[in-house]
């Protein structure tokens, strides 16, 4: 098997996310979960992409972390087309199928890299927010003033969490056990705090995924996807507006993610990635 480190959301190396991509033979079937989960876990990235080519254009991936398999990963995704057109397996103009847990999902390339994500949906609001908030910084914190917290899925689901300035967002130092638990009884991936600020970005955004063994995330294309949703839900963006949200800084990687949501109601995301080392498992 040959397998890629890829940085993805980013164009130069070191910066991004760095997901792992596994590519397997054509029309082959997945090896055993358990090796893919061994895989995952030696390479140590927080998601790690396993993809097999069925027809020209026709991909089926799946995903997994340190942890264990989840239905969809955005930054992984970036970092699997961005290997398949450095292989010329796929090239600028194409429209591509990518068949995943979380359904099967149009990826489009062209100057980047743009993924549909599953169709939105809002799941409900935290009904002990002040609990949240202190799990989320150790002390009582106000949210984003109009806005509360909420589960939103657009292929994994996400608790939306409003803070109040980029101040608020950057000094969120969250009790990692404590958010694992809450995660598991909530059924979510993990929180996506954002602060709106008067700069270039739609928002400045953080994730935290401790059920999943990722204290924080660069980069998270499917939370951004649920952000974007949560966003056109309160007016704040329109099927008019591109939205690019910052994620990372607080971690020395910063990273860019474009998204869109249609009239439809849709959500795609999108980026480009850079290949930053190759080679091959010996199994």
């Amino acid at each position: 098997m040959n397998f890629y480190i890829v940085d993805a959301f980013t164009s130069v190396p070191f910066g991004g996310n760095t997901a792992g991509v596994v590519i397997l033979p054509d029309n082959s079937i997945f090896p055993d979960d358990i090796l893919m989960q061994k895989i995952a876990a030696e390479l140590r990235y927080s998601e790690t992409a396993f993809v097999i080519k069925n027809t020209d254009g026709d991909f089926t991936t799946r995903y997994f972390t340190p942890e264990g398999e989840v239905d969809l990963c955005g930054h992984a995704t970036i970092a699997l087309f961005t290997v398949l057109i450095e292989t010329g397996a796929v090239k600028k103009s194409d429209m591509c199928i990518n068949r995943t847990k979380a359904g099967n999902l149009k990826v489009k390339i062209d100057d980047d890299i743009w993924m549909d994500m599953a169709a939105p949906k809002y799941i409900g609001k935290i009904e002990t927010p002040e609990e949240l908030y202190r799990i989320m910084s150790g002390k009582e914190m106000e949210s984003l003033k109009g806005y509360v917290p909420e589960i939103i899925s657009t292929g994994l689901p996400d608790i939306i969490l409003p803070v109040s300035d980029l101040h608020e967002l950057n000094s969120l130092r969250p009790d990692m056990q404590a958010l694992a638990d809450l995660s598991r009884e909530l059924g979510v991936t993990g929180v996506h705090a954002f602060a709106i600020e008067k700069d270039n970005y739609t928002a400045h955004v953080r994730n935290f995924a401790p059920l999943y063994g990722i204290d924080e995330e660069s980069a998270t294309g499917t939370a951004n996807g649920a952000l974007t949703y949560y966003l056109y839900k309160y007016g704040i963006v329109t099927p008019e507006n591109k939205c690019i949200f910052i994620q990372g800084e607080a971690m020395g990687r910063a990273s860019e993610i474009s998204a869109a949501i249609s009239e439809e109601g849709s959500v795609r995301v999108g980026g480009s990635g850079k290949i930053v080392a190759s080679g091959t498992l010996h199994l």
